[in-house]
């Protein structure tokens, strides 16, 4: 379903889509790749600010404001950039851009004629494309998939029929989903997905998970037909990890669980005790 992955260094990726668009780029390195972009004549590359790494001579940079109907809104208020950045190239050679990957992953080609023209992904997934895709920021309606976290609300819909460029931590899996086909995917590790899944978002115990401990993991169960990418390591979870053992303790501000565990603990010893005198008395 994707555009297979560059193997070589050395010579660019030619890749032609079902609708007859020609697009040659190259994903070279390992963990913290970088995509180089073979623009033609009056072609443009749309990019996400900030991960421009190199540029030919002859390609113009230009940063463009989301429009309205795109809910540039809903980046502004979840602190995302509500800009885009624009390479052009209006001579008559072809001239190329590279981009790297802001964090450790994989970049993934994606060709939207392959999926119906949609495609979901996570709001920091979008990384580059070419010509005819429009990026969207959309947010879920249903109450049940409401979870404080702009990653967890603000999501982005890619819409159009060319190539566009993801990336996703860690290690990337592709599952193929059968209809009817149900599994459960950590909804952080989901990078993007096709609209034909049905997206339920299962909520977990907070009093427990506040009281007792435990990560914020947040189950999603995706049934089929369709076909989603999984990520191993999302962005998130590796900056949380680094920040865990930095050598500045956290205070209650960035862990406030613990704060509740210590209110429980004297509520409880409060009701021993009264309970104690009480029985004590009779």
């Amino acid at each position: 379903m994707a555009a297979p992955f560059l193997s070589t260094p050395f010579q660019p990726y030619v890749y032609q889509s079902p609708e007859g668009s020609v697009t040659a780029f190259q994903i070279s390195g390992g963990d913290v790749q970088v995509l180089q972009v073979m623009i033609k004549p009056q072609e443009k590359l749309t990019v996400k600010p900030g991960t421009m790494c190199y540029m030919s001579g002859n390609i113009q940079m230009d940063n463009n404001y989301l429009p309205e109907n795109d809910r540039g809104v809903w980046q502004w208020i979840f602190g995302k950039s509500i800009s885009i950045t624009v390479f052009f190239n209006p001579g008559s050679d072809d001239g190329y851009v590279g981009i790297a990957a802001p964090f450790p992953g994989k970049i993934l080609p994606m060709d939207l004629a392959n999926f119906g023209g949609e495609l979901l992904c996570q709001a920091d997934a979008f990384l580059c494309s070419v010509n005819d895709v429009s990026v969207a920021s959309t947010v879920d309606q249903r109450p049940r998939n409401i979870e404080t976290g702009a990653e967890m609300i603000l999501k982005q819909k890619l819409r159009g029929q060319g190539m566009a460029f993801l990336v996703g931590g860690g290690s990337v899996t592709q599952k193929i989903l059968a209809p009817r086909e149900v599994i459960a995917v950590d909804a952080a590790c989901i990078v993007a997905m096709t609209t034909t899944i049905n997206f339920q978002l299962k909520n977990p115990n907070q009093l427990r998970r506040a009281v007792f401990g435990g990560g914020n993991q947040l189950t999603a169960s995706l049934t089929g037909p369709g076909v989603v990418f999984i990520q191993s390591l999302p962005f998130h979870q590796l900056s949380q990890r680094i920040a865990s053992r930095s050598v500045a303790a956290p205070s209650l501000r960035d862990n406030p669980k613990f704060f509740i565990q210590i209110v429980m603990f004297f509520f409880v010893a409060y009701v021993m005790i009264v309970s104690s005198i009480i029985l004590a008395d009779v």
